[in-house]
């Protein structure tokens, strides 16, 4: 078996009540589908949290239109510390989380009127011409609608879920090693620099940036990948002030994005890869056996650190739950790593739903 990437599983969101937080996202952003819910403790991830263990409260919500998922994540053994100080775009890290739709002007209209929304731009366009806009949530997080066709299952909902992240980077070519040399997006929509339109209304927007549109050629395979569909990522780097990094003076889990999740096959070759290209994994669970516990799911786990600080982590599924209250499981582990589930499969996620 060789490394294989099936497509982003989900975006992290630190928050201060994960209960709260969803029911918002739920309600607001449609992400309905309830994949776990989970009180645990965070025993690996000891270089990103000052060494020590964290209690945490952690729930995974999905959206039957397809995109990755939310892991809201909330510290429960600590306060989760805000940032002390006006996250702009260009600083180091994800800034701002992108969420696919169809209808780009249904889901604009609907938010337009929807006073628990900050809608902070109208309907513009990017550099490569696709409609777009952001918003702001009640957590200070950014997002930004991007039109796109694809969806996996027609729903009420007004949008998908996770397309991609815009991350602000020291130095784009230093970063390129990651986002292409590592997760294959080897496609560049655009790569422009000057000042932009679209930015104009986000913190730090009206700064000077080079910003370069990231996707893949080839579909992404593996399980999963009928629901997790296509994806980007955009990378930006301010010219004209020094960036600061998202997390100065905080650890992972804290409020804002805090991690990006790709869903893997073959986590030996990749942990040769990442090591060979000089990013190491900085925690990896197979170190405690062929398979990690993760409470209502099992696999494993790892994380990388790009060159501007964002964690990346790679999730090797060997069992999740379909059907809990029936003991329904899946089990991946000896599935062919190429052969997608059948979409009547995929469709039982439904029966997660949480109404809002």
């Amino acid at each position: 078996m060789t490394k294989q990437i099936n497509g982003i599983q989900q975006l992290g969101v630190g928050v201060e009540d994960v209960n709260e937080s969803f029911k918002w996202y739920n309600k607001n952003f449609g992400m309905d589908i309830m994949m776990f819910n989970e009180k645990a403790v965070a025993e690996l991830m000891l270089p990103h949290t000052e060494g020590k263990t964290r209690e945490r409260h952690a729930i995974l919500a999905l959206n039957m239109q397809g995109g990755g998922g939310f892991e809201i994540w909330q510290h429960t053994g600590k306060s989760p510390s805000q940032p002390g100080f006006t996250i702009q775009l260009g600083d180091l890290g994800i800034s701002i989380g992108k969420l696919k739709t169809a209808n780009i002007k249904k889901v604009y209209d609907t938010l337009t009127n929807n006073d628990e929304v900050n809608v902070l731009t109208t309907i513009n366009k990017d550099p490569a011409g696709t409609p777009h806009f952001y918003v702001q949530d009640p957590y200070k997080n950014i997002w930004e609608f991007v039109q796109n066709p694809w969806v996996f299952k027609q729903t009420n909902a007004n949008n998908g879920g996770i397309l991609g992240c815009t991350i602000g980077v020291k130095d784009i070519d230093e970063s390129l090693k990651v986002y292409q040399g590592i997760f294959d997006y080897d496609e560049v929509v655009y790569d422009e620099t000057g000042t932009f339109e679209d930015f104009q209304k986000i913190p730090g927007g009206e700064n000077t940036f080079r910003r370069i549109l990231l996707r893949h050629k080839t579909p992404r395979q593996g399980a999963f990948s009928p629901i997790f569909g296509e994806s980007e990522i955009e990378l930006v780097q301010v010219n004209d002030r020094e960036p600061v990094d998202i997390f100065k003076n905080r650890i992972w889990g804290d409020p804002g994005f805090i991690h990006l999740c790709y869903d893997i096959n073959d986590m030996g070759s990749i942990r040769e890869e990442v090591k060979e290209k000089g990013f190491p994994f900085t925690v990896d669970s197979s170190k405690r056996g062929d398979t990690f516990d993760m409470g209502e799911a099992a696999g494993n786990f790892a994380y990388i650190q790009a060159p501007e600080g964002t964690l990346i982590e790679f999730v090797e599924t060997h069992k999740v739950p379909l059907l809990k209250k029936f003991g329904i499981y899946l089990n991946l582990k000896n599935r062919k790593a190429n052969k997608p589930l059948p979409g009547w499969m995929l469709n039982m996620f439904r029966f997660k739903r949480v109404k809002s």
